[in-house]
C-alpha cells in the first residue's frame, strides 16, 4: 500500500529542491530544524520544537532537482518516501509517495488518512513559503 500526494508549486525546480535539502530552508515550512544538508547516504535528524519531537531519516537517493528518497527511522523498518520533482517551465509539480503501510493493520485506513493529511499540509506550507514568503504556516497543525 502506498500513499501519493501531488501539488504544483509556482517556482523553478531548483528552488523547490533546495527548500528540501538545505537545512536553512526547511524551518520555514516543515520541520523546525534539520541537522545537516540532505545528501545520499547520510542520516539526518529532523526536529519539531513545537511538539518536542525529533526523528531520523536515512537519505537513500538524491538526484539533484529530480528526486529525493529517504526512509523514516534508522532501523530499515520505517516507511519509504520518494519526493519527485517534475519541472514545468518556472513551475514544479512535487509528488510525494510514501510506502510501507501494513495492509493487515486494523488502523490502516486511519494511518493512511493521517499520513495523507500530513503530506498535504507540508506541501501547502511549502507552497505558501516559496510562492509568497509566508513562513508562519509551519507547525500550526492541531490534532486531538
Amino acid at each position: 500500500m502506498k500513499n501519493v500526494t501531488k501539488m504544483k508549486i509556482f517556482r523553478p525546480v531548483n528552488v523547490v529542491f533546495e527548500a528540501f535539502v538545505d537545512p536553512s530552508e526547511i524551518g520555514n515550512y516543515w520541520f523546525s530544524s534539520s541537522s545537516e544538508r540532505w545528501e545520499q547516504g547520510k542520516t539526518v535528524t529532523l526536529r519539531y520544537e513545537e511538539y518536542d519531537a525529533q526523528g531520523d531519516i536515512n537519505i537513500i537517493e538524491i538526484k539533484e532537482n529530480k528526486k529525493i528518497v529517504f526512509r523514516w527511522g534508522t532501523n530499515e523498518e520505517g516507511h519509504l518516501v520518494t519526493i519527485s520533482l517534475h519541472a514545468l517551465d518556472n513551475e514544479t509539480v512535487v509528488e510525494v509517495v510514501e510506502e510501507g503501510f501494513n495492509d493487515n493493520d486494523d488502523n490502516l485506513i486511519r494511518n493512511i488518512v493521517d499520513n495523507k493529511e500530513g503530506w498535504v499540509y507540508m506541501l501547502t506550507c511549502l507552497k505558501g513559503y516559496l510562492e509568497s514568503g509566508n513562513n508562519t504556516l509551519r507547525g500550526a497543525l492541531v490534532k486531538d
